[in-house]
C-alpha cells in the first residue's frame, strides 16, 4: 500500500483565508474534501491529512471516524511547508513499516484528477526503484508527486529555507515523468484572482 499525504497546514496569506476550506463545486465540498475524494477514486486506500494554521476549523470539516482518513497536527506548520512534510513521512513511518513510499499532494491543487493519481501509481508500480514519480506535460511537473521511502530520511533533513526541491533535483536522472493532460494536476490556486479564475465557475 502507498499511503497519501495531504499538505494542508499553511496560513493559505496569498489566500487571505485557509485553501482547505474553501468551497469548490456545487454539492458543500471545500478543497480537501474534494481532495480526499480524488485520493480515493484513485485508488488511495489511507491518506494523511496535515493540519496546522486553522486547525480545529479544518478538523471540523472532516469525518471523525473514516479507517481511510489520518490527520496529523503540524505544531511548527509556521517553519513552512517542508515541516509539514516531514511530519506526514514521520506519522507514515510510525503507522507502516512496511510503506514502500508515500503520494504527495498539496491542497493548493483541488482539481486533479483521480486518472492522474492512478497513472502515478501504476508509473510507480512498474519502475521499482524509482526514487520519485510525479506527473509532466512538456516542461512542468506536477502533483501528486511519490516519493519512495529511501528518501525519507533526506527529505527530513532537508534545509527549511529550500524545502524538498533540492531533494528532487538530486534525483532528477532517476526520477520517473508520467506524461498527463489533466490541467489541474498544474493548477496551484494560490491567491483570490486564481479562486475566481479557476474555481469560481464550479460554484455555479
Amino acid at each position: 500500500m502507498i499511503p497519501a499525504i495531504v499538505l494542508a497546514a499553511g496560513k493559505s496569506s496569498r489566500m487571505g483565508r485557509p485553501k482547505a476550506l474553501l468551497p469548490i463545486g456545487s454539492t458543500g465540498e471545500t478543497f480537501l474534501t474534494r481532495i480526499l475524494h480524488m485520493l480515493r477514486d484513485g485508488g488511495i486506500q489511507r491518506a494523511f491529512v496535515v493540519i496546522g494554521a486553522e486547525a480545529d476549523a479544518v478538523r471540523a470539516t472532516l469525518p471523525r471516524e473514516d479507517n481511510f482518513l489520518r490527520i496529523v497536527e503540524n505544531p511548527d506548520y509556521e517553519l513552512g511547508q517542508l515541516s509539514s512534510l516531514v511530519a506526514g513521512l514521520a506519522a507514515v513511518e510510525d503507522e507502516d513499516d512496511h510503506a514502500r513510499a508515500a503520494l504527495v499532494t498539496l491542497v493548493d491543487l483541488p482539481l486533479i484528477a483521480a486518472p492522474t493519481v492512478r497513472a502515478v501509481l501504476e508509473a510507480y508500480d512498474t519502475a521499482p526503484g524509482a526514487p520519485l514519480v510525479r506527473p509532466r506535460r512538456g516542461n512542468r511537473y506536477g502533483h501528486p508527486v511519490i516519493f519512495d521511502r529511501r528518501l525519507f530520511d533526506e527529505l527530513k533533513h532537508a534545509d527549511p529555507f529550500t524545502g524538498a526541491k533540492p531533494v528532487v533535483h538530486a534525483h532528477a536522472a532517476e526520477e520517473v515523468n508520467v506524461d498527463v493532460a489533466d490541467d489541474g494536476a498544474f493548477t496551484d490556486i494560490d491567491t483570490q484572482e486564481d479562486y475566481e479564475r479557476f474555481i469560481r465557475p464550479t460554484l455555479r
